[in-house]
């Protein structure tokens, strides 16, 4: 159950629901985020690893074609959670950042140790933008106020992250949906859909707007970008193969999991990230969040290790989950 609190919500108003307590959002039978006391002794642990300065990739920044039509599949990593998904005629940008940092301030905060992995003028014309969050490093209103301005896409997003957007960038197409919801735009149904996470732009809109994943309905098969999410015990991986059938291709977080006692709830890890592919019956997976920004303790490069492994001990192919660098392009087979 959601915990007692006074403050009004500044971005949404509606009905209680399983996830909605009337001013806040919650995840039903899971975990809250950690207390700022739990916070201060994660940040004073002297257990984060020491990145790199910089890491550029080993791809070239890529430049993607105009489209790519039917049931062809082509996924560009531009990095962290910033893909670009092109199939059926239609361009798609998941969590858009080109900033170089990830804060509320340019001289401060997580700092990027490789370039995009697409220079913004080499983007296609970009059809729709999906949001899952309103974490610093998933919504970028820099870069989304650019994508307004040069491409003017349809962002869709979970409930009450249209608001922040709108403040920022007035004009901007939005559409807020709730967990459950489907969306029809430019010829194709998108599901919002639950994940387990939090959200917050400051100390004082925690669990204001809501978080959250999304299907994608395409000629090709669906695919499926699971947002920032911690494993819960796979219960949103089961529903989604129970409500959905499989997928050709889904996007699943790798990355930002250490310390456990602190990100599990939030953030799970790359063992976590192959049985959450296999639950939910995916038959190719990217994997994102990792190897451009720091944000946890882990070594720069241990997710992808800690996948290799994971994919090795349950006997998948390390070909079907691929921990993508920016500039890496798959075209992803069909099924």
């Amino acid at each position: 159950m959601a915990a007692r609190h006074k403050a009004a919500n500044r971005y949404y108003s509606g009905p209680p629901s399983d996830h909605f307590d009337g001013t806040l959002f919650f995840n039903p039978d899971g975990r809250m985020p950690g207390r700022f006391t739990d916070l201060l002794k994660w940040q004073f642990s002297g257990q984060r690893s020491k990145w790199p300065p910089a890491s550029p990739s080993p791809f070239a920044p890529a430049k993607p074609a105009a489209t790519v039509d039917g049931a062809d599949l082509t996924v560009t990593m531009v990095g962290h959670s910033t893909l670009l998904i092109q199939t059926a005629g239609l361009n798609i940008l998941t969590d858009p950042v080109w900033s170089e940092r990830t804060s509320p301030f340019s001289f401060a905060g997580p700092r990027r140790v490789n370039a995009p992995g697409i220079a913004f003028g080499d983007l296609p014309r970009i059809d729709l933008v999906l949001v899952s969050h309103n974490h610093y490093d998933h919504l970028d209103l820099a870069t989304l106020r650019e994508l307004k301005d040069k491409h003017d896409p349809l962002v869709i997003t979970p409930l009450g992250n249209d608001a922040i957007i709108a403040a920022a960038i007035p004009g901007m197409r939005l559409s807020a949906h709730d967990w459950g919801d489907r969306v029809l735009s430019n010829g194709i149904a998108i599901h919002v859909e639950p994940a387990h996470h939090w959200s917050a732009r400051g100390a004082r809109d925690r669990r204001m707007a809501l978080w959250g994943g999304f299907v994608i309905e395409t000629p090709g098969g669906k695919i499926y970008f699971a947002g920032d999410t911690g494993f819960h015990d796979g219960i949103n991986y089961r529903l989604m193969a129970q409500k959905h059938g499989g997928f050709r291709f889904a996007v699943l977080p790798i990355g930002a999991y250490e310390p456990r006692w602190f990100m599990a709830p939030q953030h799970q890890n790359p063992e976590e990230a192959v049985q959450g592919m296999l639950l939910c019956g995916a038959s190719f997976a990217a994997g994102c969040h990792w190897g451009t920004f720091q944000l946890t303790d882990e070594p720069f490069d241990e997710p992808a290790r800690k996948l290799a492994e994971a994919l090795d001990d349950r006997g998948v192919a390390r070909e079907r989950f691929r921990a993508l660098q920016p500039g890496e392009v798959w075209d992803v087979p069909r099924i």
